[in-house]
């Protein structure tokens, strides 16, 4: 009889963790309440450079790894149709966040991950505003379509067996031999003491219409006096996103984040004042006091997986290679709780 896992999180970090676990050879169930979470609101950005800034280099290192990840393995279990851009170009809108922007470029190329810089931005991408020139480009990063990986994943654990139940409210309520924890913010519910909270964001999804610019061909990102926006090209249009404050479990959009997002997108691309504002959403990141994502075991029966902020998507090949690593491996006596360098370091980044 194959070992039994359940999955508890039915966003791209539980699914990946699910296939994978599958094509291991485990019997696998995951359990999720059927609502919308982070991984349904979200950019779809695998960006390590583009998200750098100096001091934060264990994110960098654990991004550069699972963007390889992304690159060399990933991308081939899927749809092509999910890849949406191969390149991000990070632009600045006045002289403070064009410093900003070249501190973080001089920085990445002196840790040895070279971005170039551009001082013609409008010539890589017709759709910036007239007055923006300078950036760099980072030209191994790439978007992707996150509702379409997500549906993609589900597909495949069906294919592969994989069994979808309802909620859970208590870990006792799991016969399984393994356990994994991937419910986002919910994680804590689970296993007190987890360090996770919840971070609100909106994000606006813009559909393209006759008569106007094309939808960029690469992400665009700005700092538009200190704040950040982002836009990702879909197949229809484009992605905004996304504000980030602090307001407990609160997931209705604001008028003043889709305000700042929208007038703050059309600072940078004001041909997108034009297109068809199709949908305004917000989220809920689950963060941690440093940023980093936590993947390690519990116990020896639990693994937790959650905590991934802005990069689920991004660290999800990590994630999933990690987590059924530390499966395979038990059972073992459990993994001491690791240091957050720790963490990156295993990832062989």
């Amino acid at each position: 009889m194959p070992d039994t896992l359940a999955v508890v999180g039915g966003g791209v970090i539980g699914l990946a963790i699910a296939r994978r676990a599958a094509h291991a050879g485990w019997e696998v169930t995951v359990h999720h309440d059927g609502r919308s979470g982070p991984s349904w609101v979200a950019g779809g950005m695998l960006a390590p450079h583009s998200e750098a800034w100096p001091g934060e280099e264990d994110q960098l290192h654990l991004g550069l790894r699972s963007l390889q990840l992304w690159r060399e393995e990933f991308l081939a279990t899927l749809p092509a149709e999910v890849l949406t851009a191969r390149e991000s170009l990070v632009v600045a809108v006045d002289r403070a966040d064009v410093a900003d922007l070249r501190t973080v470029a001089d920085w990445l190329n002196a840790q040895g991950h070279p971005v170039r810089w551009e001082s013609a931005a409008r010539e890589v991408e017709p759709l910036l505003a007239v007055g923006i020139r300078h950036g760099f480009r980072a030209t191994t990063e790439l978007a992707i379509d996150n509702r379409a990986v997500v549906a993609a994943l589900e597909r495949d654990c069906a294919a592969l067996g994989v069994r979808r139940d309802g909620a859970v409210a208590d870990l006792r309520e799991l016969a399984a031999d393994q356990r994994v924890l991937a419910n986002s913010i919910d994680a804590p519910a689970l296993w007190p003491g987890l360090a996770i909270r919840p971070v609100k964001g909106e994000i606006i999804r813009l559909r393209w219409r006759k008569g106007c610019l094309p939808v960029p061909r690469r992400v665009i990102r700005a700092k538009v006096h200190g704040r950040p926006v982002y836009l990702v090209p879909r197949a229809d249009g484009v992605v905004i996103g996304a504000t980030q404050y602090e307001h407990g479990r609160d997931t209705a959009p604001a008028v003043h984040g889709v305000r700042d997002l929208l007038e703050d997108a059309c600072t940078v691309a004001p041909g997108l004042g034009e297109y068809e504002l199709a949908e305004c959403t917000a989220g809920l990141r689950p963060m941690t006091p440093d940023n980093l994502p936590l993947v390690r075991r519990l116990d020896e029966r639990t693994v937790v997986a959650a905590g991934h902020g802005r990069n689920g998507f991004l660290w999800a090949p990590w994630t999933a290679d990690r987590v059924v690593t530390d499966l395979l491996a038990a059972p073992t006596p459990p993994l001491a709780s690791t240091t957050r360098s720790d963490a990156t370091q295993r990832s062989g980044a």
